[in-house]
């Protein structure tokens, strides 16, 4: 909103800005750094901040509502204006000045609770009822003629109108389908546990296991499955708020003094911490353990929460280490093995928004740490498959077993590093290499592994399957991993058609490849299925 009434200004123009802003972002610093800028560029800029309760401060009553509406009338502007004129006529205007602005900013801090804004150079008025339509828009017609920044904090009702999201606003606040009558969200058909869930359940074994376990979490308890763990263990529970950035530095500090911290952040929004991972947590080499709920594709909530970007932006930092279980029992392996096995770095582990695949077991497995795992024999043609595309990994191959070719399907559930010597025995044995990941293609996984193959002198042949350069777009998960080519049906097609391209410039290559498939049938291990 700077930005826009700074342009206005540089070009001669004369409309309004107004910037709208909840209550929850006043958390995040970046707020506070364009308020302080605003502040001393003194531009016309009106700042609406929508206070639903949840956050900042209580609505103080009818006494700040007569005030606000004294203060941001016209009459009270063009008064105090004059009265500044006036005392500039005395020998003594400085002191007498500074009384009348000390008396105005005592009497405003005891009933308002704005001084920080007014400190941050802008005019302050509020709180005053959202709701009440004619105060409201009295209001803005009377900070129409005032210059310089103006906040106004007005308080709502979440949900307001409608009892069901009033009286639960938390459910309400990001909710699927619900029949409009009862509120009641339609049923889910899933039999199988949701990866959130299962972290939640997760976190609590870690804490019973081990008293230096804590969990950070940035205003997302319930969307990152904490509620149990906050209940359980409140004293080792850690809302920040809308704050990544400082979860992330808040984390170092607490494992630079020997706690066990797990901070649990959606994919999409760690990027608001990169900075961070890297000067506060990686450089020093801090065990923190970044859980990333909602890596890949989230469904209808957009491109500003697709978790897509994450092995592109992680893998670039030294001395950490990126995992993708392949189900929900390998989250809890490798969950466990951090807490019992302490690494020399950071740990992130991504996992998707949507069910685990298979059942949950009731023992935790051990985990070969940093290696990866053959889901089938060995063959010619090999896929390298990455955390949520496993499954549709397999299910493809086996799609292309009916028809005679047979392809091996890999666990590459260690991203960085990679497993070097399970890579130098698939670059051995196969002709074939595949890389499939629900993640950005460009500086993904595949591309890491296309650089290894082709700095080793491997002359076989390579594709790498993800998400190609680009926003995606809303919609179900199902529906967009078809859009990108990640569901099994189009991960099978691809893989028949890049064959066939490879045999038509190479006689025979697919007849060879298919020829080794129908002489060594699949062993698929029975945990996946």
């Amino acid at each position: 909103a700077l930005g826009f009434a700074l342009a206005r200004d540089l070009q001669g123009k004369e409309h309004k800005v107004v910037a709208v802003i909840g209550d929850g972002a006043m958390t995040g610093g970046l707020a506070f750094e364009g308020m302080n800028n605003a502040g001393s560029l003194r531009k016309n800029l009106l700042v609406i901040l929508n206070d639903n309760t949840w956050s900042i401060s209580k609505n103080v009553g009818s006494i700040s509502k007569y005030l606000t509406g004294i203060m941001a009338d016209e009459k009270f502007q063009r008064l105090r204006s004059e009265v500044w004129e006036l005392t500039g006529k005395f020998k003594r205007r400085d002191k007498i000045r500074e009384t009348i602005k000390g008396l105005e900013n005592s009497i405003k801090g005891f009933l308002v609770p704005g001084m920080l804004f007014e400190k941050l150079g802008f005019k302050y008025f509020g709180p005053i009822d959202g709701h009440d339509l004619p105060l409201l828009i009295k209001t803005l017609e009377d900070l129409k003629q005032i210059n310089g920044p103006v906040m106004l904090h007005i308080a709502t009702t979440k949900g307001k109108g409608y009892s069901p999201a009033e009286d639960d606003a938390f459910k309400y606040h990001g909710i699927g389908k619900f029949d409009k009558v009862t509120g009641k969200a339609a049923a889910s058909s899933a039999n199988l546990p949701a990866y959130t869930n299962v972290f939640g359940k997760i976190m609590c074994e870690l804490a019973e296991k081990d008293k230096q376990v804590v969990a950070i979490t940035a205003a997302m308890c319930s969307g990152t499955g904490l509620v149990e763990y906050s209940e359980k263990y409140p004293e080792r529970f850690f809302d920040v708020g809308i704050a990544e950035a400082h979860a992330t530095t808040f984390a170092g500090g607490l494992a630079a003094d020997g706690i066990k911290p797990y901070l649990s952040i959606y994919s999409t929004f760690l990027q608001r911490a990169y900075d961070q991972v890297i000067h506060d947590l990686a450089i020093q080499k801090l065990p923190v353990v970044i859980c990333m709920d909602r890596a890949g594709l989230v469904g209808e909530d957009g491109p500003t929460h697709h978790g897509v970007f994450d092995i592109a932006y992680l893998s670039t930092i030294p001395s950490l280490t990126l995992c993708a279980p392949k189900d929900g029992n390998e989250l809890r392996s490798m969950l466990h093995h951090t807490v019992e096995h302490p690494q020399d770095g950071i740990v992130a582990v991504r996992y998707p928004r949507d069910t685990v695949p298979v059942a949950m077991t009731d023992e935790v497995q051990p985990i070969a740490w940093g290696k990866w795992e053959w889901l089938t024999l060995p063959s010619q043609m090999t896929i390298l498959a990455v955390g949520a595309m496993v499954h549709a990994a397999l299910q493809a191959s086996q799609a292309l077993s009916e028809k005679g070719v047979d392809i091996a399907v890999v666990n590459a559930r260690f991203i960085k590093p990679f497993d070097p010597t399970m890579l130098e025995q698939i670059k051995a044995e196969s002709r074939v290499i595949v890389t499939i990941e629900e993640g950005q293609l460009r500086g993904g996984f595949g591309q890491a592994i296309a650089e290894n193959l082709l700095s080793s002198g491997w002359d076989g042949k390579f594709k790498a399957m993800a998400i190609p350069d680009g926003f995606v777009t809303h919609g179900s998960r199902a529906q967009l991993l078809k859009d990108v080519a990640l569901d099994p049906a189009s991960i099978a097609a691809n893989l028949e058609q890049f064959l066939s391209q490879q045999a038509k410039g190479n006689g025979g290559f697919l007849q060879r490849l298919i020829l080794n498939g129908l002489t060594r049938r699949k062993d698929i291990v029975k945990n996946v299925g």
